[in-house]
């Protein structure tokens, strides 16, 4: 994870990195709830039960290069296939894809797994 991110954004920035987290996951399980409700199970809903699963590691920010990637990969497999308005699908997909690339900032279970760590002597 050090390989990807030199630093971990803290401040501001870091705020910004952990509302957008988790505004974000609320609503994709938000959205998976609302389609396991909505009717019995289909495969249709098979990309809005990974999207709920993987808003729970963005949450806490734990692995988010992989998780923002597959929040992206989700939501634009959404947007593709299913009918109607795309564009909340669209806008996932996109938090997702800048949010692997920003990092996860400083309030998060990567940069306590994976910030620089100092050695006490």
């Amino acid at each position: 994870m050090r390989r990807l991110y030199s630093t971990f954004a803290t401040g501001l920035p870091g705020v910004g990195l952990l509302l957008q987290r988790v505004i974000t996951a609320i609503m994709l399980v938000r959205f998976g709830i609302l389609r396991l409700t909505d009717s019995p199970f289909s495969t249709s809903m098979v990309p809005h039960l990974i999207g709920a699963c993987a808003a729970m590691l963005f949450l806490v920010g734990l692995w988010t290069p992989f998780v923002g990637a597959l929040i992206a990969a989700v939501e634009l497999w959404i947007a593709m296939t299913h009918l109607g308005d795309p564009s909340v699908s669209v806008l996932f997909a996109t938090i997702g894809a800048t949010s692997a690339m920003l990092g996860p900032g400083a309030f998060s279970l990567d940069a306590r797994l994976f910030g620089r760590m100092h050695l006490r002597v």
